[in-house]
C-alpha cells in the first residue's frame, strides 16, 4: 500500500482503521510505501509521534525520496491534472510504479490527479 499523509496523522491518533490496514500489510508482509514529501507532511516530532517512528522502523516499509526522476514525472501529472499539490501528485506516482492501493483521507484531490486510482478511504 502506498500512503498519503492523512493515514500517517490518524495513526499518530491511534485511528483503529489505519491500525488494522498496517496490521495486515505487516502479517501480508506487503510493502507499506510513504513517499517522502508526504513524510514531511506528516512529521512534527518525531519524539513524541512513536507509532509513526514505529510504522519507520518496520523492514517493510519504504521511504521513498523525490528524487530528479520522480520530481520530472510528479511536474508532468501536475500539469497535465491542473493541480498544484506536490506531496499526492507524489503519491500517485509511487502508487503507480509499486502497483499499490492507495490507502487515503482525501480520496478527491487524488481522483483530480488520476480517477483510475486504487483508493482506501480512511
Amino acid at each position: 500500500m502506498t500512503l498519503d499523509a492523512g493515514p500517517l496523522i490518524q495513526l499518530d491518533r491511534n485511528d483503529r482503521r489505519v491500525t488494522v490496514l498496517l496490521a495486515r500489510a505487516h502479517e501480508a508482509s506487503q510493502p507499506v510505501i510513504i513517499p517522502g514529501s508526504v513524510l514531511a507532511q506528516a512529521i512534527r516530532d518525531p519524539a513524541r509521534q512513536a507509532r509513526l517512528a514505529r510504522l519507520l522502523r518496520q523492514p517493510q516499509t519504504l521511504v521513498v525520496p523525490l528524487d530528479r526522476v520522480d520530481a520530472t514525472h510528479v511536474g508532468r501529472l501536475l500539469a497535465a491534472s491542473g493541480t498544484h499539490d506536490i506531496a499526492d501528485a507524489h503519491v500517485v506516482v509511487c502508487a503507480h510504479r509499486s502497483q499499490t492501493r492507495v490507502v487515503t483521507s482525501d480520496p478527491g484531490d487524488l481522483r483530480q490527479l488520476d480517477p483510475t486510482l486504487d483508493l482506501v478511504a480512511v
